[in-house]
């Protein structure tokens, strides 16, 4: 990677749930968007102020995303307009192949866009970041990944999701047939390990997100494929959520597999007791240093952390420490984090290196 001018590799976007749940497409840009959204005051309490789009994704130099299958069970749907809900596993499949559908209508209506199925692809997107390369000839390569693993109606099914493109499987969001989960804490299922030894097989990458303390450390022990934590940050900053963030032994264990955890500037899980509505500033770029800056700590290099900015993930800019605005704004890490001591090098790992050697693990070579 060039250590100059590094990429950005963001490991969690819900691009497709917030096309079908919000009405937003990635291809224009957040502030229109933004305001676009702005008279309509309950949406935006709901949904927050719009972060993402291509374009600021594009000035921020972020080459790489990993672009969300995301669907919500019925039983813990959040908002009364939420849309895209599923009461059962085909109702979830369904869901799921629509968004995959998107991903590629996506990749077919822009070229600015291509879906990263192959090492091949993945070297084709980072050319157009070579030194000498200008914002004309950028491209944004999303990798898909699935955010909680009900649309698999079966382990066996994998193999048909990973043909038509998936590489990246989170089991867990809230529980699953595979998982516990988020405020639904439990194991691995059998389903979920049989799950597991199939994505194991095709080297897909395991995403820990969301995944329950005792089925993340079961994963860890049982999965010898690449993994990372694509949106979890310490549970040291944000102790009263030991069912979503990472406990010191997980965050060793992802390191003890060459993996990376990808922390989120959202204030919910870089603050104890921050609450939607709270002051926005409480938390600054600081914060998002030090998260970064504990993972190192804590697995001895500055190897196994990136960002998983999760932006417009249930949630918006008012959310997020102070200067972060859009997707571009996660450029502004670099800087903070040579201002903090951090080499040019280390630096580039952290923007994208380290979550490009995890995905690059998980993907075919052609």
């Amino acid at each position: 990677m060039n250590l100059t001018h590094p990429i950005i590799v963001d490991a969690h976007q819900d691009i497709a749930w917030n096309y079908f749940n919000n009405g937003r497409d990635y291809l224009q840009s957040a502030w229109r968007k933004r305001r676009r959204e702005v008279i309509d005051p309950v949406f935006v309490q709901r949904y927050g102020r719009c972060m993402n789009g291509l374009p600021e994704a594009i000035l921020g130099r972020v080459a790489i995303v990993c672009g969300t299958i995301f669907v919500s069970p019925m039983a813990s749907k959040m908002y009364p307009d939420e849309k895209i809900l599923y009461e059962t596993p085909q109702e979830a499949y369904e869901q799921g192949i629509r968004q995959l559908e998107y991903y590629e209508r996506l990749a077919t209506d822009s070229e600015r866009i291509c879906l990263v199925l192959t090492q091949a692809d993945l070297n084709a997107v980072l050319a157009t970041w070579d030194e000498g390369k200008g914002v004309p000839d950028h491209r944004l390569g999303i990798v898909v990944l699935m955010e909680g693993a009900d649309p698999i109606l079966s382990p066996e099914q994998v193999e048909e999701w990973h043909a038509r493109g998936l590489r990246v499987v989170g089991p867990a969001w809230t529980a699953t047939r595979y998982s516990g989960g988020t405020k639904a804490v439990g194991p691995l299922t059998n389903l979920g390990r049989a799950l597991l030894d199939t994505m194991a097989g095709l080297r897909m990458v395991l995403d820990l997100s969301h995944m329950a303390p005792e089925a993340a450390r079961e994963a860890l022990d049982r999965y010898d494929g690449p993994l990372f934590a694509g949106h979890a940050n310490p549970l040291r900053f944000s102790p009263d959520r030991p069912d979503r963030n990472l406990s010191d032994d997980i965050i060793r264990g992802i390191a003890e597999h060459d993996g990376a955890v990808g922390i989120l500037p959202y204030n919910l899980f870089l603050l104890e007791n921050w609450r939607l509505g709270d002051r926005r500033d409480a938390a600054r770029m600081e914060n998002v240093i030090t998260a970064i800056d504990y993972v190192c700590q804590v697995t001895g290099s500055a190897r196994h952390v990136g960002i998983g900015s999760d932006f417009d993930g249930g949630f918006g800019s008012e959310s997020t420490p102070v200067g972060f605005e859009t997707v571009a704004d996660l450029w502004e890490i670099g800087p903070a984090l040579a201002a903090r001591g951090y080499q040019p090098d280390d630096v580039a790992a952290i923007l994208g290196g380290n979550m490009l050697r995890v995905l690059r693990a998980g993907l075919p070579d052609a």
